[in-house]
């Protein structure tokens, strides 16, 4: 997205956008200068205010290595289908344009192909919307060839429906005149096909990865340790919450998804027993579909965790409107039903007065269909480390929780079960017979069906 140079000398270099248009910018080692346009289209809920997104949009454009010189929005009572904002914005950006010397403007929403091309044709500037700005972080940060898998995939699942006419300049000569309309369209079906082809590759690759995953999810199974994964709001304090149970290195930046791939680490609980923690990509409001989708393979370890870890940053306004965002994203992928644990993190940075009733106060603004959700929330401190035992022991009685009570009969060479089910499940009764080893007591599920399949005799399980 931003046109980089690669050395402080000024040079002038020419850029195609995804429209016919092509623009002539300087490159300098200075980053490029935007402008940013929300609307708020009345009675249309949202889940930040029109301000407050803009917040978020200038904070995203930071990340990208954009220089904002400026920002604006509209009130409107339907969008405009052919330009997004009303035909007099389009004129007053003209002439801001001008006054700022911007020579980037970014939309705080997806803009349809058509209102891609024609505001650029209108304003004879480079466009970037919402979408395309995320995607381009998430080049910026994709350090592992899985994460670069991914996003390619989806900056290809964006541009494909914007190449529409991106090649009718070779057919220009040909408007009106019969035969003569054949090369362009010829060259846009050619670059369709070749899109779809690696579009194509990057899904059997994908699949590939997600197949890995799920071998080394079923490994972890096999050793009977719990998997809560991390999720929460971008820049909530996940990484550093990861870091600062298990000692990790992970990287802690203060920019929107400073990481993407997830990072899994081994953490030791009050009660001994052993859990692995997953730090995945953070949520955000309007996240783009095609993200989502390309995102499969990583969201999975979300999808197929035991408990899920819910960081809240206690400091953000917007903290509500940010858990209804995670919560979409969650339900979009089939995990909204997990059990679920919040940590109300960043407490220290709270005024002394509201820290001892911060849980409190935040399930009295909690709605209705959230509060069942959220009984258990820790108020604890990532970045200083407060709160760290307190998190763990709810974290435990939660996995307790969500034990069954088991029966079973097992062979005495099945002695990495009994040690299996010591560690991560609570024995209450334990006798030997000349058939094996008698066990009463309780297990997570996963572990109940190891059980079963060693089984001497079938075992006795209530719900």
């Amino acid at each position: 997205m931003c046109a980089r140079g690669t050395s402080t000398r000024s040079r002038r270099e020419t850029i195609k956008s995804l429209t016919t248009l092509e623009y002539e910018i300087e490159l300098d080692g200075s980053p490029e200068r935007a402008f940013l346009i929300g609307v708020q289209v009345r009675g249309q809920d949202s889940l930040l205010d029109i301000q407050d997104s803009l917040d978020e949009l200038e904070q995203l454009a930071r990340t990208a290595g954009v220089e904002v010189v400026g920002r604006d929005f509209q009130r409107l009572t339907t969008i405009n289908p052919a330009t997004y904002i009303g035909s007099g914005k389009v004129e007053e950006i003209k002439l801001l344009r001008h006054e700022l010397d911007f020579n980037l403007l970014i939309f705080d929403d997806e803009l349809s192909p058509a209102q891609l091309r024609n505001l650029e044709r209108a304003l004879e500037i480079r466009i970037l919307d919402r979408t395309a700005l995320i995607l381009d972080i998430f080049a910026m940060h994709a350090t592992t060839k899985e994460g670069a898998l991914q996003v390619e995939l989806a900056q290809y699942a964006y541009r494909l429906p914007r190449l529409t006419r991106q090649w009718t300049h070779l057919s220009r000569q040909g408007v009106g005149g019969v035969g003569l309309r054949g090369p362009g369209e010829t060259q846009l079906e050619v670059d369709r096909r070749e899109i779809g082809r690696r579009m194509a590759q990057l899904r059997r690759e994908l699949e590939k990865v997600r197949q890995q995953r799920s071998l080394k999810r079923r490994r972890r199974r096999r050793r009977g340790m719990p998997v809560i994964a991390i999720v929460g709001y971008t820049n909530a304090g996940k990484s550093t919450l990861l870091n600062s149970l298990s000692g990790a290195n992970v990287l802690v930046e203060d920019k929107l998804f400073a990481t993407l791939d997830p990072t899994t680490r081994k953490v030791e609980l009050p009660g001994g027993k052993e859990v692995l923690f997953t730090d995945t990509v953070g949520f955000i409001q309007k996240l783009p579909t095609q993200l989502v989708a390309a995102f499969r393979a990583t969201l999975e370890e979300v999808h197929e965790a035991d408990v899920l870890l819910h960081v809240v940053d206690a400091t953000d306004r917007n903290m509500l409107a940010k858990i209804e965002a995670v919560e979409e994203v969650l339900a979009e992928i089939e995990a909204a039903n997990k059990p679920m644990l919040m940590a109300l993190n960043k407490v220290d940075m709270l005024p002394s007065s509201d820290r001892s009733s911060a849980e409190f106060s935040l399930l009295r603004h909690l709605p209705s269909e959230l509060v069942d959700r959220y009984e258990d929330i820790v108020p604890i401190s990532a970045m200083r480390g407060e709160g760290m035992q307190e998190l763990l022991s709810a974290l435990e009685r939660l996995l307790v929780e969500q034990m069954i009570e088991v029966e079973v009969t097992l062979p005495y060479q099945a002695g990495d079960l009994v040690d299996l089910w010591h560690r991560q499940g609570v024995i209450d009764q334990q006798e030997y017979s000349p058939a094996g080893i008698h066990l009463r007591g309780r297990l997570p599920k996963w572990i109940a069906g190891l059980m079963l399949e060693h089984a001497v005799s079938q075992p006795q399980r209530q719900p």
